[in-house]
């Protein structure tokens, strides 16, 4: 109950903190905030949406060169933050880039610019961080079903195209629906990207009001905002599983039969595979290895300074804690549930997996609020320092954050190992006089350590990524390498921001790969 209370902590302290000042006047822009919001948002889910599946169905219902290598390799956007690929992307394709440079050089200097700064431009660079939600989940839908359908329509004179359109999107309704929440969870929480694209939605407010305005009751309206954006985009989820209700006999499926494609063909679907990583991944780290590489040649003590190190340090201090804490947490509820737990525990369990899905602009100012209302009520009770600030402020609140927003996958993985040890060892442990602890300690950890290091590797992997909530957070004078990067980018200092984005790339890029690589085609 303890730690359902953590998680729930910030957000009901945005909606009381909301609902006890009263009538607020927003900002006077929240309309086209709340306009670019929707249009951000459904540019995003269109995009992601049409190219996880695209791709999903690609790799899943025809053979063609490099397939089998692709179907995992189109996983690794994953380890590629938004606000990397966005900075990256900007000095690509902006005025000033190469690209139109060289079309001006081609077609003249009276050319018009393309304009990159856009919300089409932000929709680009999230539809290619993002797709692997949607990719992953359609994927597994279109392997995991039974083919019975999909086959009776085609011996009815279906073509492919039809089949896949009136029989096979049905049945994986309920996948990409789940994708398509996590992508929109996903543009909900980003505020760095977007700010580079000069495209300003409600996070965006929230984060520019706290710091520019220290407004709270502003930045605490707004956050509401967000907040029910969430909740609309949690509530579509779920009517579109409620009325999905296609079912399939003979439980999984041997999936598709795949097609071999031959000749040009088989180069397109290979060529638009590869165009789709290298535009995500690929040509993106190239060019951070170039800028890195020219930054440390002209000035190598220049680039990796004190301030590299120590930003690097502060990144992973909280990072490791950070894991540290959300592992203990998963590991401590789902042992509780292991042992029977009552409605309690299950529904600890159950607040702690949202955690996840509150936007973290809703998570950063919930922090705060829930830290001011500390402090003051310990100066009421005489325990604050000369300042009036005991909590607020510090890095505390970071590793908070981190609790309420990285337990849930911590909590999936650890869970998904304790489901496979067969309740006849715990029962034996139990009867033998094994307590609990003892338990846990010497039958359960040693059994479910695969989920514990994959938790571990996850939370570690979010938390080196995570710029909102850092930004938002943060002690005076606190810098973390994405922090870091972010302030580089933002003042178009490409090559100083390359190593340290490049080194965020290459930490998370490692579990991606491991994670994934193993089930990338379980048919061969």
């Amino acid at each position: 109950m303890l730690v359902a209370a953590v998680v729930a902590a910030p957000v009901v302290a945005v909606a009381v903190y909301g609902a006890a000042q009263g009538p607020v006047s927003l900002p006077s822009s929240t309309g086209s905030m709340v306009v670019t919001t929707l249009l951000l948002l459904a540019g995003t889910a269109i995009g992601t949406g049409v190219l996880g599946t695209g791709l999903a169905w690609l790799v899943s219902a025809y053979d063609f060169p490099l397939r089998r290598v692709l179907s995992w390799l189109l996983v690794l956007p994953l380890a590629m933050p938004a606000y990397v690929l966005g900075f990256v992307f900007l000095s690509t394709f902006d005025y000033a880039g190469p690209v139109q440079g060289a079309l001006r050089s081609v077609l003249g200097e009276d050319l018009p610019g393309l304009p990159v700064r856009s919300v089409g431009g932000a929709v680009v660079v999230l539809t290619l961080t993002l797709y692997p939600y949607v990719y992953l989940l359609a994927r597994a839908a279109f392997l995991d079903l039974a083919p019975s359908a999909y086959d009776a329509a085609r011996s009815l004179g279906a073509s492919r195209a039809r089949a896949f359109r009136t029989v096979l999107l049905p049945l994986a309704r309920p996948s990409l629906a789940a994708g398509l929440a996590l992508v929109t969870m996903e543009v909900l929480t980003d505020f760095a990207t977007v700010q580079y694209f000069n495209v300003r939605t409600v996070s965006v407010g929230v984060y520019l009001t706290w710091k520019g305005t220290y407004d709270v009751g502003s930045a605490v309206s707004l956050a509401l905002l967000v907040l029910m954006f969430a909740v609309a985009v949690l509530a579509t989820e779920r009517a579109l599983r409620g009325r999905a209700r296609y079912h399939q006999r003979g439980g999984r499926g041997r999936g598709l039969e795949q097609r071999r494609l031959h000749g040009w063909r088989a180069a397109t679907a290979c060529g638009a595979a590869c165009t789709v990583l290298a535009l995500a991944f690929a040509l993106p780290v190239l060019r951070l290895v170039t800028w890195a590489a020219s930054a440390l040649a002209d000035d190598a003590g220049r680039v990796v300074d004190g301030r590299f190190v120590e930003h690097l340090v502060n990144a992973l201090v909280v990072a490791v804690v950070a894991a540290l804490a959300c592992t203990l947490v998963s590991l401590v509820l789902a042992h509780a549930t292991r042992l029977g737990g009552g409605r309690g525990v299950r529904g600890a369990a159950q607040v702690t997996t949202l955690g996840y899905a509150v936007p973290g602009a809703v998570v950063g100012i919930g922090v705060l609020t829930l830290f001011v209302g500390l402090d003051r009520l310990a100066v009421a009770l005489g325990s604050a320092n000369g300042t009036g600030i005991l909590v607020t402020g510090s890095v505390l609140g970071i590793l908070v954050a981190y609790v309420v927003r990285f337990t849930a996958p911590a909590y999936q993985a650890v869970d998904a190992s304790f489901v496979r040890i067969p309740p006849s060892v715990s029962a034996s442990a139990l009867s033998l006089g094994a307590g609990p602890t003892r338990l846990l300690s010497r039958v359960h950890l040693p059994l479910a350590r695969g989920g514990v290091g994959v938790a571990l590797t996850l939370v570690l992997v979010d938390a080196l990524k995570e710029l909102p909530l850092v930004l938002m957070l943060r002690p005076f004078g606190f810098t973390t390498l994405s922090v870091w990067v972010y302030e580089l980018a933002s003042e178009n200092f490409w090559e100083q921001a390359a190593l340290p984005a490049l080194l965020i790339v290459l930490v998370a890029v490692v579990p991606v790969a491991l994670t994934f690589r193993g089930g990338a085609d379980r048919r061969g």
